[in-house]
């Protein structure tokens, strides 16, 4: 392209820029664009190799807003294809959301779905994904990993990750499949293989994990808890752990079914007025006791939901601080819809005005995220939540392949006597060992479940 043609382009996107924004005059934009050009004209001309004028323009521009937060991105027309079945919940690949994490410049996950590859292989929340492939993600945007990571069903993938948990780097193998989960799951299977989204029978306490939000999030919600509304329900658990967000829209929906007045959540941004969502009068699910559960993994739409229902006390949290990812980005339209932008225009708001992004550089004394209400803490060390997801799952798989042959066990008890004789007393501590080894407890889930226990008891000691 002949350089009076760039400049016919720097030009055009001049005019277009200080119709919408008027921030800059006119002969220093001017002055900017030459500079950005001259600088294309020269790698195209010097360059080691030759190159691609829209791949250099594309990592302009993502470099660009790389630069103003991890969240706003330039999406290509492959990328945007996938993003969308990212949000409708079907798409083919290994089943994780990731974000940039801006100390590495490299991706970090925010949390794999719940039974999909990665979850399977072993693929933990905070893990930092070094390689794809064998390919180095320094520099990856979100979006170019979606690219690299969903195929063809069937087809084998390889990550390198470093385990926030541990600081252990280690090679996960697992193959692409069809990504259709759902997003509103129990606790256990029925013997239909159903969710029991009922966890205390007795006392007659629900239990409903939703793992994301998605655009079918609520309609899956509306089922389980008119099941159990219809079971006899008196209280109940929402799990937000390891929640890595989605839709604003799923959350102000998921929230309007259990408050029926107030603001659910407000948006602000630095051009526009704050932006309350308020709750119908029509809320379905607001005379029980109710705990939402949280973690450090709890994050965006899961953030609004839980301290919606804090802050309008109809709630109270257990867990731990969540995430602190409350900015909100739009996806502004580039070369007729072909392409987007995702852009950071505003910040969350809690009902109380309080804020929910942590920004960077933010310190555990400032103002972000969701804290557990007072006395509810239950922080787990990177230890203890290694075994909790491991525990977890450990059970969602088993619900999942149920019906399959058992494998044959490997532990003490499997081994013949004569077997354990000519090993001499290595069986006996074998056999020591596993008798010496604790079911696991989910300490955050019980400490829940005694919360609500407490209300339905003061509850019963008011009538």
């Amino acid at each position: 392209m002949p350089r009076r043609n760039l400049y016919a382009i720097a030009a055009v996107s001049l005019l277009c820029w200080q119709a919408t924004q008027g921030a800059k005059p006119k002969d220093e934009m001017m002055e900017l664009y030459g500079t950005f050009v001259d600088a294309v004209e020269q790698v195209e001309s010097n360059y080691v190799r030759p190159v691609n004028r829209r791949e250099l323009l594309e990592s302009a521009l993502r470099g660009m807003l790389q630069n103003l937060d991890p969240h706003s991105q330039y999406i290509n027309e492959s990328e945007f294809r996938s993003f969308k079945k990212t949000i409708e919940g079907h798409y083919a690949g290994i089943g994780i959301q990731v974000e940039l994490d801006a100390d590495t410049d490299r991706l970090r996950v925010i949390a794999p779905m719940v039974g999909t590859p990665a979850y399977q292989a072993g693929v933990l929340p905070g893990d930092l994904i070094l390689e794809i492939d064998g390919q180095s993600t320094e520099g990856f945007t979100p979006d170019k990993a979606v690219e690299v990571l969903t195929g063809r069903p069937g087809t084998p993938v390889k990550l390198s990750v470093r385990h926030e948990t541990t600081g252990k780097v280690e090679t996960l193998s697992m193959t692409r499949a069809e990504i259709n989960t759902p997003s509103v799951l129990g606790d256990n299977r029925k013997p239909d293989d159903q969710w029991d989204y009922m966890l205390d029978h007795d006392r007659m306490i629900g239990y409903i994990r939703i793992t994301s939000f998605i655009q079918n999030t609520t309609e899956e919600l509306k089922k389980a808890l008119a099941e159990l509304k219809a079971d006899g329900m008196k209280a109940l658990i929402l799990d937000l752990r390891d929640n890595p967000g989605g839709l604003l829209s799923a959350a102000v929906e998921v929230s309007d079914l259990f408050v029926d007045e107030g603001v659910i959540v407000s948006t602000k941004g630095r051009n526009t007025p704050t932006n309350p969502y308020p709750a119908k009068k029509d809320g379905q699910y607001t005379d029980f006791p109710m705990v939402v559960l949280v973690n450090q993994s709890s994050a965006s739409a899961a953030e609004i939901v839980s301290a919606c229902l804090q802050d309008h006390k109809r709630a109270k949290v257990v867990g731990q601080r969540s995430y602190g990812k409350g900015s909100v980005q739009n996806l502004l339209e580039l070369e007729g819809g072909n392409s987007v932008l995702k852009l950071t225009v505003a910040t969350y708001q809690r009902p109380s005005g309080k804020n929910i992004h942590r920004f960077k550089n933010a310190k555990d004394t400032d103002e972000w995220g969701v804290s557990p209400d007072k006395g509810l803490e239950v922080k787990l060390t990177p230890e203890q939540y290694l075994a909790y997801h491991n525990a977890r799952v450990q059970r969602d798989l088993k619900s999942i392949h149920r019906g399959r042959k058992p494998e044959p066990e490997t532990g003490p008890e499997s081994v013949k006597v004569d077997e354990k004789a000519k090993d001499g007393d290595k069986g006996k501590e074998k056999e020591k060992a596993s008798a010496d080894k604790k079911p696991f407890v989910d300490t955050q889930l019980e400490k829940a479940l005694a919360v609500v226990k407490d209300e339905l008891s003061s509850a019963t000691a008011r009538k």
